[in-house]
């Protein structure tokens, strides 16, 4: 499956600790995009995985988000901006 994972971190005392743990974690799984934007191809198994790492981070106020696709093939991108594709190498 296709998934495109963003994540919101409240800035506090501990929040750039848990914002860098989120984003190790992530880098793992997925492709870094943007900011707080992951996207990728990831199996069932791995993206389990990825769930439960990131639930050992992840705090009540902060916000993380997964969105599932079928396929990349099921999803139009558009850029707005020059920005280059990272994701244009996948396959």
């Amino acid at each position: 499956m296709y998934v495109i994972l963003i994540y919101d971190i409240v800035s506090d005392e501990t929040g750039a600790k848990v914002t860098r743990n989120i984003f190790k974690t992530a880098k793992k799984y997925l492709f870094h995009i943007q900011n707080s934007v992951f996207e990728g191809e990831i199996d069932e198994v791995r993206l389990t995985k990825l769930k439960r790492e990131l639930s050992a981070h992840i705090r009540k106020t902060d916000s993380c988000i997964i969105f599932k696709s079928r396929s990349k093939k099921w999803l139009d991108k558009e850029f707005l901006t020059n920005i280059e594709d990272k994701t244009s190498n996948i396959l």
